[in-house]
């Protein structure tokens, strides 16, 4: 069953606002208010410094897509909903673990700064880094328009170790990326940032969808598409139901494949196992999962509601690996893990 089935996008917002965990007052006093006219002015930077490259350089297309269904939600994404959302569920999950007031952060994956804003504007010293300079075009429009500060790089992951040699953070984060590398880039960037981190810091994945799970809710929209070996997944990737991504994969050329390979394949405990340590060795701090567990009962309803199908196979993922904390079995991998 699914609770938001058949509603409109502002109804699906009103509904989380209203649902969404309450968020402690010593963070919610540090929420910043843009003017009147920012969700107008984002959406429009969104347009033409974003979506023009992520979609298509021609502005006719861009109009098509963001007024289709898909397109106006991923606009509504990406202008306000990810700032809420990583606002009310991200922000006291991090700040529980340490507080982030002071807190030097590297972000990777910053993306159009949504999850930058949310953190710098509770007092973080966020360092940003994404591979991709359209979108950091926008993070820092976004940041300007909040009236908060972050310093920002275009660089590859696997760049980190040598670019940020001898500074020191109190957490790394990747926000929503691990998925978008390729196989030797996500070991590499593991592994060098894992060494980066001084003991006590702590590291942090967000919004990664996980290998293990039968049903693909990130890429494809597909049951057991994570499972696939990648050369048949990409054949595979026109049956889709995602119109954005089941015809961006027409020919066997390297850079389309590569292009496939960023699109998300998922991430596993096993990276982590030969990167970081045996997964059910590692100090995880807690997963995201747990900590709003209880923080709001109607938001727990709901989120039982919406997955109820999947509760047979969270209880089998458990039996399997019952060592293992459960953070590295739920849907998307939302972890803290403290350095020793």
């Amino acid at each position: 069953m699914n609770i938001h089935s058949g509603l409109s996008l502002q109804s699906k917002q009103l509904i989380y606002r209203a649902i969404a965990p309450k968020v402690p007052q010593h963070l919610a006093n540090n929420f910043k208010t843009p003017s009147s006219s920012n969700s107008e002015h984002m959406a429009e930077y969104l347009a033409k410094h974003y979506f023009s490259k992520t979609i298509s350089d021609q502005p006719d297309v861009v109009k098509t897509y963001l007024a289709s269904e898909e397109g106006a939600v991923d606009m509504s994404n990406q202008s306000s909903q990810r700032l809420q959302r990583f606002r009310s569920a991200i922000i006291p999950w991090l700040d529980d673990a340490k507080p982030l007031a002071g807190a030097r952060i590297l972000e990777i994956g910053c993306g159009t700064g949504s999850s930058t804003v949310a953190m710098a504007e509770q007092g973080a010293i966020v360092t940003g880094v994404d591979i991709d300079e359209a979108s950091l075009k926008v993070a820092r429009e976004r940041c300007s328009q909040y009236g908060v500060d972050a310093e920002f790089h275009q660089a590859n992951a696997t760049e980190l170790s040598s670019k940020f040699a001898g500074e020191k953070f109190d957490f790394i984060i990747y926000f929503a990326c691990l998925e978008h590398m390729t196989h030797e880039e996500r070991m590499s960037a593991m592994k060098n940032t894992w060494d980066m981190l001084p003991s006590g810091a702590l590291w942090c994945v967000i919004e990664t969808p996980n290998r293990i799970w039968f049903y693909d809710h990130h890429t494809a929209r597909l049951p057991f598409y994570m499972w696939l070996p990648d050369d048949l997944a990409y054949k595979y990737a026109k049956h889709s139901p995602r119109k954005s991504f089941n015809s961006a994969f027409n020919d066997d050329s390297e850079e389309s494949f590569l292009h496939f390979l960023r699109a998300g394949r998922g991430v596993s405990y096993h990276e982590f196992d030969l990167t970081m340590g045996i997964s059910e060795e590692l100090d995880v701090v807690s997963s995201l999962a747990s900590f709003n567990q209880g923080r709001s009962k109607i938001w727990e309803y709901g989120r039982k509601l919406s997955r109820s199908r999947n509760s047979q196979y969270e209880a089998f993922l458990r039996k399997v690996c019952p060592n293992m904390h459960p953070g590295f079995l739920d849907a998307a991998l939302d972890l803290i893990i403290r350095k020793n």
